[in-house]
């Protein structure tokens, strides 16, 4: 299996730092306005990788969290959401940091589905909304997608780990694609001497959702709507379901199909499946179907939408 629920890189669920539990009034709604931006990619590679610790689980590459986050406090968080998230002991802080310094269990959940359900992203285009270190992205790229898009709110994480996660999975399979490896990763990784085909694929957006949507449909490049949307853990609070609603009716393709992993309930936060599921059908949209529970401690879930219109 891919992933134990107790393997060390996932946490089980967010939390709130005491202001931020005490304080969730309207007014905080008035934050969630981070403006969007497109982020390059080094053209050279090994800067992506620099001063970075190459972990594996199962056919994934990823940066070592911990190193990055150690990094980060010494100065190369612009943002400065990592010594926020320290200082506040928490892993939400609405509007300043969204989570995407951590790898949460339902990612998994998801990846298992994916094999499970035997989902095709040969030759699709691909979002990862919310993606945090990228990982479902990622599965898609290996599943041979034509494009994959990833999105997080925070520029620091798509930087210092989204973005060398891609690296580091283009670079350690070549342009494969296939997902097998054969020998074990090296903490350092082996130099790219040029960007992999794979990667050229790829492009990295921080921001808001809104504003992530914005800046794609109104980009002077021609923008072709997304086959599929992959999104893990996003629904935790209730203010940000209007927006992400909205940004799956305006980028998701007529026929479509978005799969969202989350919790039942996320105690402290509010939000969870059920109520996002209830959220969803009253606006008309979309249809939606929870096709996996998964009962192991706190109950997670699987869910697919796609456009009541959609064949």
């Amino acid at each position: 299996k891919t992933k134990q629920t107790a393997d060390p890189i996932a946490d089980s669920t967010p939390r709130l730092g005491a202001d931020e539990q005490q304080d969730q009034t309207p007014s905080k709604k008035t934050l969630h306005f981070k403006a969007a931006k497109e982020h390059d990619i080094p053209e050279d590679l090994n800067k992506a990788l620099e001063n970075k610790v190459v972990e594996r689980v199962s056919d994934l590459y990823y940066v070592n969290m911990s190193v990055v986050e150690m990094m980060c406090l010494d100065g190369t968080d612009a943002e400065g959401i990592v010594s926020k998230s320290v200082s506040s002991h928490s892993d939400l802080i609405p509007g300043v940091y969204e989570g995407g310094l951590k790898i949460w269990e339902c990612t998994f959940d998801l990846i298992d589905y994916f094999s499970e359900a035997e989902i095709q992203f040969t030759n699709k285009t691909v979002l990862d909304l919310g993606c945090g270190a990228g990982l479902l992205g990622i599965v898609a790229l290996k599943g041979k997608a034509e494009k994959v898009h990833f999105q997080d709110y925070n520029s620091t994480v798509i930087d210092e780990i989204t973005l060398p996660n891609a690296v580091a999975n283009c670079v350690n399979e070549g342009s494969r694609g296939d997902g097998k490896t054969s020998t074990p990763p090296s903490k350092r990784p082996k130099k790219a001497e040029r960007s992999p085909d794979a990667l050229t694929k790829c492009k990295f957006f921080s921001g808001e959702w809104s504003e992530v949507s914005q800046l794609l449909l109104n980009s002077n490049k021609p923008f072709s709507k997304y086959d599929i949307i992959l999104t893990s853990e996003t629904i935790y609070n209730p203010d940000y379901y209007g927006a992400l609603h909205d940004t799956l009716a305006q980028l998701l393709d007529k026929n479509g199909r978005v799969y969202l992993a989350s919790k039942a309930h996320y105690f402290g936060v509010g939000g969870g499946i059920y109520l996002f599921e209830k959220f969803v059908e009253e606006r008309n949209v979309f249809r939606t179907s929870i096709v996996k529970i998964i009962d192991k401690g706190l109950q997670r879930c699987i869910m697919e939408m796609a456009f009541k219109d959609s064949s």
